[in-house]
């Protein structure tokens, strides 16, 4: 424990360890069709592709990742571990760690730290009043408050520990074979999501008419998710900026869009990130 944390300052970590089981389920699912990837390798500086898959050489017990690609964070790993296929290369030149720091980490421990400002605001009232005061949001706005709190930043690695040691050793195989019952559920979901029409637009100032037009364009020419999963929120943020559309259109556009409220969140914090970098 933090010498200066309070009881509000701890509730999101204690909220992230009540929902291990659930973050490392998710995991699990997300590592379902890994073994399917192709193996990549680094030839004179370059990857490319050995013609094995990452599922045959695990099964193998053969190394999936090079020392010179994986990350501090996972350490030392046992060939053909989900620990192992978290330092394989994508085709990219990225790592699969990367992938599921964006794709799970990120969105539940946002989705953590959400759930957290909801219970402090409805347990806490006073605490959150202090709290809402010192970053300067909205009272109601339990994830701008978080955001601008900070909150999911000491509790990235935290995530991640906590699907190392539950399944980081585990080998991938077996870590696959756990996930499909949930993977089936999550693609069943995203299949039904698809099958829903975007609600209509709700009339706005008639200076966002261009703007929503572009909004628009832009999720009809994507293929994301409708409404946009937090996992899409980056992708989501680069089109429309791309489409032209300026970061305070996007931010009086977001109530309106199909998009999930943990999705307009990040897609909030990639905006601030923007307007930091530029200043």
């Amino acid at each position: 424990m933090f010498e200066n944390e309070t009881e509000l300052d701890l509730l999101p970590r204690r909220l992230l360890r009540e929902r291990a089981p659930a973050l490392i389920a998710e995991a699990c699912a997300w590592a379902v069709g890994l073994s399917d990837q192709p193996h990549q390798h680094r030839r004179h500086g370059r990857v490319v592709a050995s013609g094995e898959t990452l599922g045959a050489r695990a099964a193998a017990e053969l190394p999936l990742g090079g020392e010179e690609d994986r990350p501090l964070a996972l350490g030392e790993s046992r060939p053909g571990s989900f620990r192992d296929a978290l330092s394989a290369l994508t085709p990219d030149g990225r790592v699969y760690a990367e992938r599921l720091e964006e794709q799970v980490l990120d969105p539940f421990v946002l989705e953590t730290c959400v759930l957290a400002g909801e219970h402090a605001r409805r347990e806490q009232p006073g605490a959150w009043a202090e709290l809402v005061d010192d970053v300067g949001e909205s009272l109601d706005d339990v994830a701008a408050v978080v955001r601008a709190a900070e909150w999911a930043v000491p509790l990235q690695a935290e995530a991640e520990q906590l699907v190392l040691a539950a399944l980081g050793d585990v080998p991938l195989l077996e870590v696959e074979n756990e996930g499909l019952p949930l993977s089936l559920v999550r693609a069943a979901e995203a299949a039904a999501r698809g099958a829903v029409p975007p609600p209509e637009p709700a009339t706005g100032p008639p200076d966002l008419a261009g703007a929503r037009f572009l909004a628009q364009a832009a999720l009809a020419g994507t293929g994301l998710t409708l409404p946009v999963p937090p996992h899409e929120a980056d992708t989501l943020l680069q089109r429309l900026l791309a489409e032209g559309l300026e970061p305070e259109e996007i931010e009086g556009l977001l109530p309106e869009l199909p998009v999930d409220p943990v999705t307009a969140a990040r897609v909030r914090a990639g905006l601030a990130r923007g307007a930091g970098q530029a200043g």
